[in-house]
């Protein structure tokens, strides 16, 4: 039996009132056809748009793996999770990927689920292990699939792919129009949605810094200190750039963090829990932020470097001007370098003064909790414990996010002594539980 008609009481669990035009036309699309080719610009909400449909194509009587999603970032993967759990299913979901135990997983495929997401290299360990069963996989979904193929997955793909000897339909998604579908992947006449068009947004202003020294770091930092104090994404092409850089910003007072795939997944996962929550401004990182992550829109990305493909390009800029909003794309370039073709020739050329003050250090910082969903703590748990034990007004409280065994909740500066203080000795729902300034969010 197949649940029916989900969308009313799912929309109401995500907190939406209506799907967009995209949402609508991919849901009903992928319902009918069995090649599906959605091609839409991120923060379109893509990850809803099949997610939608994939409940309605769910059997509730096998209780065996019936959809893969396949994705390139650990992040992704989490994000998808993340919204799946909000719809409310009864359809279990779990998640696969490398940079942790693979014992977890292990134990949590002994109870098959419904939904597994997953990166492709871990995918394929546990296909060699046959940690779950492939015959009742009859929906496949390649999330950011050319992003999958730039990163160097096309064997692992190519693996995972045939063994799935039940397949009957296939979703692959983009953020751009420029894509090329492999051959393994065996998309026959697919039916393509292709909204890259349609959601460009004439709000996007690009800008042109020219530096006068080959290193740039000086004209970031002028720059940086113009936007008035807002936050900003600093787009690097190498990771030990992105540790450079935000060293060097941190040495002159401005307060950054990097972020790239080098890193490990919880030091990941909390810089992007603190920029979410206004904890950090400023984020100095690779191509790894540009798309398929949960991070806040922003008025303003600084491009250090210029990625080598259009395409990456517009992925950057999808971090701002999107839905209607406005934003801007600064390109930081030597004054002697060559810009590539794919930069338009009237470009605005911004002078930055160098007379202007440091940006205003972040207005929350963001405190850890031992405890979370699993040890039955929940968001008004958290919120109560602070108002009435930690004396906080509710002002004082921003984000706050409930992972299984921990939780963060964004605490406007200036009051974190006193709550820390006030809670020292205290319980919460009679338990002790390790409180304190987070250890990547921890300042001078």
């Amino acid at each position: 039996m197949k649940a029916e008609n989900p969308n009313k009481s799912v929309l109401s669990n995500l907190g939406i009132a209506n799907l967009n035009e995209m949402q609508i036309a991919a849901r009903d699309v992928i319902i009918k056809e069995q090649n599906i080719l959605l091609l839409s610009p991120t923060g379109t909400g893509k990850t809803l748009a099949y997610l939608l449909p994939i409940l309605q194509l769910l059997d509730e009587h096998i209780p065996k793996v019936q959809c893969l999603i396949v994705v390139p970032s650990r992040e992704l993967a989490l994000q998808i999770e993340q919204v799946w759990k909000k719809m409310g299913t009864a359809f279990k979901v779990n998640v696969c990927y490398g940079g942790h135990a693979i014992e977890t997983e292990l134990k949590n495929l002994s109870t098959p689920p419904a939904l597994l997401i997953g990166t492709p290299g871990r995918l394929t360990d546990h296909l060699a292990r046959k940690s779950f069963a492939t015959e009742s996989i009859k929906t496949l979904v390649l999330d950011e699939f050319d992003k999958s193929l730039q990163l160097g997955f096309q064997e692992d793909m190519n693996t995972i792919l045939s063994q799935l000897p039940a397949l009957r339909k296939r979703i692959l998604l983009s953020a751009t129009s420029d894509v090329e579908i492999p051959d393994f992947v065996q998309m026959e006449s697919p039916v393509t949605l292709d909204y890259t068009e349609e959601e460009k947004s004439d709000t996007l202003s690009m800008k042109l810094v020219l530096s006068p020294e080959k290193d740039k770091i000086e004209s970031l930092f002028h720059l940086i200190c113009s936007l008035h104090s807002e936050p900003a994404l600093i787009f690097c092409n190498h990771r030990q750039v992105t540790e450079r850089i935000c060293d060097l910003l941190n040495k002159k007072g401005i307060y950054a963090a990097y972020y790239h795939g080098g890193m490990d997944q919880d030091d990941r996962e909390r810089t992007l829990i603190r920029f979410r929550n206004g904890s950090l401004n400023y984020l100095v990182t690779t191509d790894l932020a540009a798309r398929g992550l949960d991070i806040p829109e922003m008025n303003h990305v600084i491009h250090y470097h210029l990625p080598g493909k259009e395409s990456e390009f517009i992925h950057r800029n999808g971090r701002t001007a999107r839905m209607d909003a406005s934003g801007t794309a600064y390109i930081l370039q030597f004054k002697d370098d060559k810009m590539p073709d794919y930069i338009p020739n009237d470009i605005e050329v911004l002078s930055v003064s160098t007379g202007n003050p440091l940006p205003d250090r972040p207005k929350y910082q963001t405190i850890y909790v031992s405890g979370g969903k699993k040890n039955k703590l929940n968001k008004s748990d958290i919120v109560g414990f602070f108002l009435q034990k930690g004396k906080l007004d509710t002002s004082d409280l921003g984000l706050i996010e409930v992972k299984d065994f921990i939780s963060f909740v964004a605490v406007r500066s200036p009051v974190v002594k006193t709550l820390l203080a006030n809670i020292r000795e205290e319980k919460m729902k009679g338990k002790k539980y390790k409180i304190e300034v987070a250890r990547s969010d921890r300042r001078d």
